[in-house]
């Protein structure tokens, strides 16, 4: 009777262990699926945090490109988001930690509004500065235009105002003449009878032409095409160069004047044929041209 009542409690006792093994077996798997859905939670939590930060790099690095010109508070503003992407990343899912870098993407976004709008207020004051500078550009090539304008006026004006200032000759004369032993000279058309060509002009009345000693170069060519006299050269400012027999010198004071010169026959007579007679102002322009016949 007593085996049968010892054999019940230990029926009884293994009984309430089973149940205290199943219960804690339940229990313990409780545990762990809970666990598990803390893990997922947080890694679910960081990579929203990851998602935030890549968020806000991607943002900085647009500013970057569309600022024109590489602001370095935006460009470490942006290196330190990857940093902090790189941390999250490589860190084990912790609530502590977690809440830490949520509450920095928080004073990150703060800072990035502050650094936009600073770039913004940048960004309007070099398109402004920009609209100046083409204005001031547009202008000094206005101004520019202008000036050649006035340049090219001016030295047409002065251009003018040199060929205004030129002398003009009103008269030409050429003779060939003999002088008579009384000192009279009488014109001739015999080669031997011509003692010296005599070359008369007038020139013309001139109010813009400065008055002074002037200079004008006789040319005289015999009928070989030979320079009459010394043959004396003059070169101007241009480089041209010209052969002359003699050069006359006069002051003009702005009314017409009557000028003479006389070229002396070479050590033999004149020879027959055509002569041609030239004259030239002190900038070698030609002023006139003439010919005449020897007989």
């Amino acid at each position: 009777m007593t085996e049968v009542k010892n054999n019940n409690s230990l029926k009884v006792i293994a009984g309430l262990l089973g149940v205290f093994l199943l219960g804690s077996v339940i229990y313990n798997i409780s545990l762990y699926q809970d666990k598990k859905r803390d893990i997922a939670a947080l890694e679910q939590d960081k990579q929203l945090v990851v998602e935030d930060l890549e968020s806000l790099k991607s943002e900085y690095d647009k500013a970057i490109i569309e600022s024109n010109a590489t602001s370095d508070e935006l460009v470490i503003a942006r290196d330190n988001i990857s940093k902090y992407i790189d941390s999250v990343q490589a860190m084990k899912a912790d609530i502590s930690a977690l809440s830490k870098y949520r509450r920095q993407v928080n004073i990150l976004k703060k800072e990035r509004a502050s650094l936009m709008a600073k770039v913004d207020s940048l960004t309007k004051s070099n398109e402004l500065l920009a609209m100046q500078r083409d204005s001031t550009y547009m202008e000094l090539e206005r101004q520019a235009i202008f000036n050649d304008s006035l340049i090219v006026q001016n030295t047409q004006l002065a251009d003018a105002v040199e060929r205004g200032a030129a002398l003009n000759l009103a008269k030409f004369n050429v003779d060939a003449v003999k002088e008579r032993s009384n000192g009279r000279l009488v014109s001739t058309s015999r080669a031997r009878a011509t003692d010296k060509f005599k070359v008369c002009w007038t020139i013309a009345e001139n109010r813009i032409a400065s008055a002074g000693d002037r200079e004008f170069f006789i040319e005289v060519l015999d009928p070989q095409g030979n320079v009459l006299g010394e043959s004396f050269t003059k070169t101007n400012e241009e480089g041209a160069t010209i052969t002359y027999s003699k050069a006359t010198s006069f002051y003009f004071e702005n009314n017409p004047l009557d000028v003479c010169d006389y070229i002396s026959k070479p050590a033999s007579d004149f020879q027959k044929g055509n002569y041609m007679v030239n004259v030239y102002d002190e900038k070698l322009s030609l002023l006139v041209t003439s010919q005449f016949a020897l007989k």
